[in-house]
């Protein structure tokens, strides 16, 4: 692909390496494309959808022109899969934090785990994590929890078009989510373990789909990087 073309606009689909930020991937691919494919150093791009380091999959980056369909792209459903650990909750809702509490799993079983899915069908109230990157008093909310401080977060309506449970075998629990963007599986992942009256916390989430696109079509950053020297 020529840089006219990459200019003129194009979408990438890009499979996001575990422990990367989406900001990292999206400036390995820039300089890749400013060093390799020869593109001006004030080229546009930008990613549709941010994916938390801890998570892979798919993040889709858009050039050129095509950046003005980012809050098109962005807007779409997302599917996602991933583990949840039963039993025990961190305060980021997932491994970036060490576990804080644990909890009884000794009434839990495949029916009760079932029904409570059905909960979290339809449109939700969801709290963001307080290890997010919203802001709040201009602030974002991972700075405030970093600080040992108390914030007051409001509820968001969100919304769970699909929720699967893939496998059981506690205290792992694998699922499947098709949501609305702004949806947390962090915050799933914690409401669903204090559902049960346990508490539950995000081991593994992988960005399956946006929309149409899909993780499958997807190329590792590096692979892309190697794929301009050709």
């Amino acid at each position: 692909m020529t840089a006219e073309q990459y200019l003129e606009g194009q979408i990438l689909l890009i499979d996001k390496p575990l422990k990367w930020s989406s900001f990292q991937a999206v400036n390995k691919l820039k300089y890749a494309l400013i060093n390799k494919a020869g593109l001006p150093k004030k080229f546009k791009i930008g990613h549709a959808g941010t994916l938390d380091p801890l998570a892979t999959g798919l993040l889709i980056v858009c050039t050129g022109k095509f950046t003005k369909r980012i809050t098109e792209i962005q807007g779409q459903a997302k599917e996602y899969t991933g583990t949840f650990y039963i039993g025990a909750t961190t305060p980021s809702y997932d491994l970036e934090t060490e576990i804080d509490q644990t909890y009884s799993t000794s009434h839990i079983n495949e029916i009760l785990i079932h029904e409570t899915v059905k909960q979290f069908l339809g449109e939700i109230d969801q709290k963001p994590p307080i290890f997010s990157a919203i802001k709040k008093d201009g602030v974002r909310l991972y700075e405030h929890a970093r600080a040992g401080e108390t914030v007051e977060i409001a509820f968001r309506k969100t919304t769970i078009y699909e929720f699967e449970i893939t496998r059981i075998a506690l205290p792992e629990i694998d699922f499947r989510v098709v949501c609305s963007k702004g949806t947390y599986i962090r915050s799933l992942a914690y409401d669903f373990g204090k559902a049960m009256h346990s508490g539950s916390h995000l081991t593994a989430l992988r960005r399956t789909k946006i929309g149409d696109y899909n993780v499958t079509n997807a190329i590792d950053v590096t692979l892309f990087e190697q794929s301009l020297n050709q």
